[in-house]
């Protein structure tokens, strides 16, 4: 099956939120060989001016795969994830992650390219934090802040590459 030039400008929306927990952190942080001290104790993040934990910057990773999925399972996309290939992986940040956030990200196909017998395509997640609290999601309160945009790029290998 050959990738779906259609899937450019496609857009899949937030899907299941992720609640980021202080131990997620710090098994992330412990991951990635991030040793600062306000990913792993509440009380130098707060003399940082953080409510709780901070996440290392590639923590957004976690929910940019998580919307990945939903076009790497799309039948319609023509991908076969046996032949994918990760290219390149951009992050913007508009303000840290922490514990406690409660994150969905929607996707957006920003560009789909032949090469050869192959693809590569670009997407972008837009990452945002839910409303705080139990009595907001009560209230219907489905506001969202900005907290992250995960820019990715997967090559896509043709048959007999």
């Amino acid at each position: 099956m050959t990738i779906n030039p259609d899937l450019q400008g496609r857009s899949y929306p937030a899907a299941e939120m992720y609640e980021v927990g202080r131990e997620k952190i710090r098994e992330f942080a412990r991951a990635v060989k991030a040793t600062h001290p306000a990913h792993f104790d509440v009380d130098a993040a707060a003399a940082l001016g953080h409510s709780d934990l901070v996440a290392p910057p590639t923590f957004a990773i976690i929910v940019a795969q998580r919307a990945d999925a939903q076009l790497i399972e799309d039948p319609d996309s023509g991908i076969d994830f046996s032949r994918v290939v990760h290219a390149d992986q951009r992050f913007t940040h508009h303000r840290p992650i922490v514990a406690g956030d409660r994150l969905v990200a929607e996707l957006h196909v920003d560009g789909v390219r032949a090469m050869g017998g192959g693809a590569m395509i670009t997407t972008r997640s837009e990452i945002f934090a839910l409303a705080a609290g139990a009595d907001a999601v009560a209230a219907g309160d489905d506001s969202r802040e900005a907290v992250a945009t995960a820019t990715s790029s997967i090559l896509v290998r043709g048959e007999g590459q």
